[in-house]
């Protein structure tokens, strides 16, 4: 029987968050579902889950919410780094701001909850931080440069860090899904906001890219997962007693971080063109 364990998991307003909040709530564990908007947590409060305000991209936020834990059970046994989003936009559009939030987000508040976290862990002598990557963090394709970016920051960060903490009995797990049917799709074509002006080079190309995550991306006939079928993966990642460094979400995330790894860039850039729309020059 899987003892219980003391669960922090980011961004649990939506998507996988939420889900696998609501999973290892009943499977028994204590767990601390947390956003940056506490008020569309009051559902997982009313099953008598513990809940709290937390925004990785505030300082003072990320340490009151691992605080919180620390006061009442002395350390975080399981992190669960998911709170993230997904920047889509040409390299050349993008912002310094939008690039930075994406970062912020992304990467820079996955890094800042581990460290928070890891004190109370090596004293405890045990802890496991699970970090939501994604098949994003193994390849990028046209429109996708940041977002993608982002995930293969937390590879390297997760891959140096299973390393620095072993010693100590800490584990550190990725978790890399593919696409999966929540309202990330929907986050991700808002950030794909139609160009304003006529001669942009790419207003087609952002067009056609939010065509194609709103409607097609994420549907089961693309592959894309429940997210239910996605959450059985967290929970398993988040509590089997021997975990594996990676655990990858679907039939497409394996088929398509494998094509990586197996193909010359040429032919992957090969495929990545017929799956993907591109801009046209004029």
């Amino acid at each position: 029987m899987t003892p219980t364990r003391t669960i922090l998991i980011t961004g649990c307003s939506s998507g996988m968050g939420r889900q696998a909040a609501l999973a290892l709530h009943r499977l028994g564990h204590r767990v601390y579902a947390t956003a940056r908007r506490p008020e569309t947590l009051a559902d997982l409060a009313a099953l008598g889950m513990s809940t709290l305000p937390l925004d990785v991209t505030d300082e003072q936020s990320m340490a009151d919410a691992v605080a919180a834990v620390e006061a009442e059970h002395g350390s975080v046994d399981i992190l669960i780094n998911n709170a993230g989003f997904g920047l889509h936009l040409p390299v050349e559009s993008a912002t310094p701001a939008e690039v930075r939030a994406q970062f912020d987000t992304n990467v820079f508040g996955l890094v800042r909850m581990a460290q928070l976290v890891l004190p109370g862990m090596r004293r405890a002598g045990h802890g496991r931080i699970v970090n939501l990557s994604s098949m994003a963090g193994r390849f990028s394709p046209p429109g996708g440069a940041f977002y993608h970016a982002s995930k293969h920051a937390v590879e390297a960060i997760s891959d140096s860090l299973r390393l620095e903490v072993a010693p100590f009995g800490i584990e550190v797990v990725v978790v890399q899904p593919g696409p999966t049917i929540t309202e990330f799709s929907g986050t991700a074509v808002g950030t794909m906001a139609p160009a304003t002006d006529a001669a942009d080079p790419y207003a087609g190309f952002r067009a056609k890219l939010a065509d194609m995550y709103a409607n097609h991306a994420f549907t089961r006939r693309s592959g894309a997962v429940p997210a239910e079928a996605a959450t059985k993966v967290i929970v398993r990642a988040a509590t089997t007693a021997k975990p594996r460094a990676r655990y990858a979400i679907g039939a497409l995330a394996r088929a398509t971080m494998l094509a990586k790894r197996l193909l010359p860039d040429a032919a992957f850039d090969a495929l990545m063109r017929r799956s993907f729309p591109l801009p046209e020059a004029a």
